[in-house]
């Protein structure tokens, strides 16, 4: 829970639960997340098993990880049905 409780990683784990992403790919759908604070978060999501980083320097997701995604999906579906209500 500590984990996925951190800022962007339930983006990165969003971003790469289609498919595997370079780097550079991934940063530029994070949008301003900062190049630094990606590299950080794709260490902490290596080490807990939740992702890999392919020779080609793709990061994909793990089974571990697929799970994840599968755990989270429920939340996604929420958050589809209940856009941020902006005021004006």
């Amino acid at each position: 829970m500590d984990l996925i409780g951190q800022r962007w990683i339930l983006r990165v784990l969003w971003e790469l639960e289609p498919g595997r992403l370079g780097f550079l790919e991934l940063r530029r759908r994070m949008g301003n997340c900062s190049s630094s604070m990606l590299s950080t978060r794709l260490q902490h999501l290596q080490s807990a098993g939740v992702i890999t980083k392919s020779p080609d320097k793709t990061y994909e997701l793990t089974p571990a990880g697929q799970e994840l995604t599968e755990a989270l999906q429920p939340l996604w579906n929420w958050s589809k049905r209940w856009p941020p209500q902006v005021s004006e």
